[in-house]
């Protein structure tokens, strides 16, 4: 895992003034660094043609394909090896916090993480039981044998890479009405698949002889997106910061712990560096929100994922969530800019992909909290945002340096900027005759 055909100090060199390169010079520190091919980077330059034939084996109803813009966060140490990021987010910033972050990071401290865990779980529904302690017998009675004939006749290409179904269990859930609903969690290890279609085909089998050899009738079959039996966690020390700025990222923590208006926000912020990279390398990033958000409310009220504590004189942040995903079948080998991103960090499991997911997530959330308690969220954030209004507003290429000067020098002002602001120093530029003053008055 990691850029491993390079040492860690070649690749730090080659990440310093990154973002000031323009977009064939980061290709070819890519190529250096061993992140990507020739042939990877001719396929870049080409413009990233798809075939649209891809699309219509992958969804209904297609009609083309939209666009993400592509980038690759800098400077992530995870675990003792050096990464390229790849992020594909429409959301300013988002790139530029995560690899100003890492480079902190980097000098102050690092980063480490840990898998905890091995199974994904499914679920066979019964409505309404009969008879649970009867049902509760067989279950008890035959589980290694339904184990055994689920890797025999529907899992047995994750029991060849060392996987497969290996356990299940039985639950009793209330239905407020005076019954009870039985659920059978069957536990499966998918290996380096996300292991969804894989275990929904497992609960499915099992049903057959569930309702033949019981009175009770399934009512449904479908693997679990809050997956509590696997969870990846992150791990990030920074030593040497101002007491001053580690107690206020710790109030800010204890905020989100507490309170599940301000977790909600924290955790998107999160997701900010996990969504990105799921996107990128063909993961089903919905599935991950939804377990990353039932695993956040799991104690009955929604809770931050993250936690920052000052020990002494460092600052320790944990991040602990399921993060399923997966690096064969779908889109991850079938779609060419999934396959590159995957190749571009080493990653060669399902386990190396989720860690360094987490990693980045957490990285992500310190980003924000350090600027939150400190120069505010506005500052760094509306400062790439003036590219945006820029654009927005219509600016040529020939208007845009000047468009942006005169929306820094607003945003310092007021210290808030608008479209308005931008579409009225293109107007009052195109008024003037000559060339774009240094000055101008603009109306704030």
């Amino acid at each position: 895992m990691g850029v491993a055909t390079k040492d860690n100090d070649i690749v730090k060199e080659l990440f310093n003034g990154f973002s000031k390169l323009d977009r064939k010079d980061r290709l070819r520190r890519l190529q250096q660094m061993g992140a990507l091919s020739r042939e990877d980077v001719e396929y870049l330059m080409a413009g990233e043609a798809l075939d649209p034939v891809l699309a219509e084996n992958l969804i209904e109803n297609v009609i083309g394909y939209f666009q993400l813009p592509m980038g690759v966060a800098t400077n992530f140490v995870i675990d003792g090896r050096t990464f390229p990021i790849p992020m594909a987010v429409e959301e300013t910033s988002i790139v530029a916090a995560a690899s100003k972050t890492a480079k902190w990071i980097r000098e102050n401290g690092e980063i480490t993480t840990e898998i905890v865990g091995r199974n994904i779980i499914g679920q066979i529904q019964i409505a309404k039981v009969k008879d649970y302690s009867a049902l509760e017998k067989y279950i008890h009675e035959t589980k290694e044998s339904l184990i055994l004939s689920a890797n025999t006749n529907v899992a047995h290409g994750l029991k060849s890479r060392g996987g497969g179904v290996n356990d299940i269990s039985l639950r009793c859930i209330d239905r407020g009405d005076g019954g009870s609903m039985a659920v059978i969690h069957v536990y499966a290890d998918a290996v380096d698949a996300m292991g969804a279609n894989i275990m929904n085909q497992v609960c499915e089998y099992l049903k057959a002889p569930i309702e033949l050899n019981t009175s009770e009738s399934v009512t449904m079959c479908i693997l679990s997106n809050l997956v509590d039996s696997k969870l990846t966690r992150a791990k990030i020390v920074v030593r040497g910061l101002e007491a001053e700025l580690m107690e206020k990222i710790e109030e800010a923590s204890l905020f989100a712990q507490k309170d599940p208006y301000r977790a909600a926000t924290n955790n998107k912020g999160v997701l900010n560096g996990i969504d990105p990279i799921l996107i990128a390398t063909g993961n089903d990033w919905r599935a991950v929100e939804a377990g990353i958000h039932s695993y956040a409310a799991r104690n009955g009220r929604y809770e931050s994922i993250t936690q920052w504590k000052v020990k002494g004189d460092t600052l320790v942040g944990l991040f602990e969530a399921p993060l399923i995903v997966g690096v064969v079948g779908g889109v991850t080998k079938l779609h060419p800019m999934a396959k590159m991103s995957l190749k571009m960090m080493g990653v060669t499991s399902a386990d190396d992909l989720s860690r360094i997911c987490a990693a980045v997530g957490l990285t992500q959330n310190l980003g924000a909290l350090r600027a939150l308690t400190t120069v505010g969220i506005i500052e760094g954030h509306m400062k790439l945002h003036i590219r945006n209004l820029t654009l927005s507003a219509g600016a040529t290429e020939r208007e845009r340096p000047y468009v942006q000067k005169r929306l820094e020098e607003i945003l310092e002002l007021t210290k808030r900027i608008t479209a308005s602001h931008a579409l009225e120093v293109l107007r009052e530029l195109r008024t003037r005759k000559s060339s774009p003053p240094v000055e101008s008055e603009v109306k704030l």
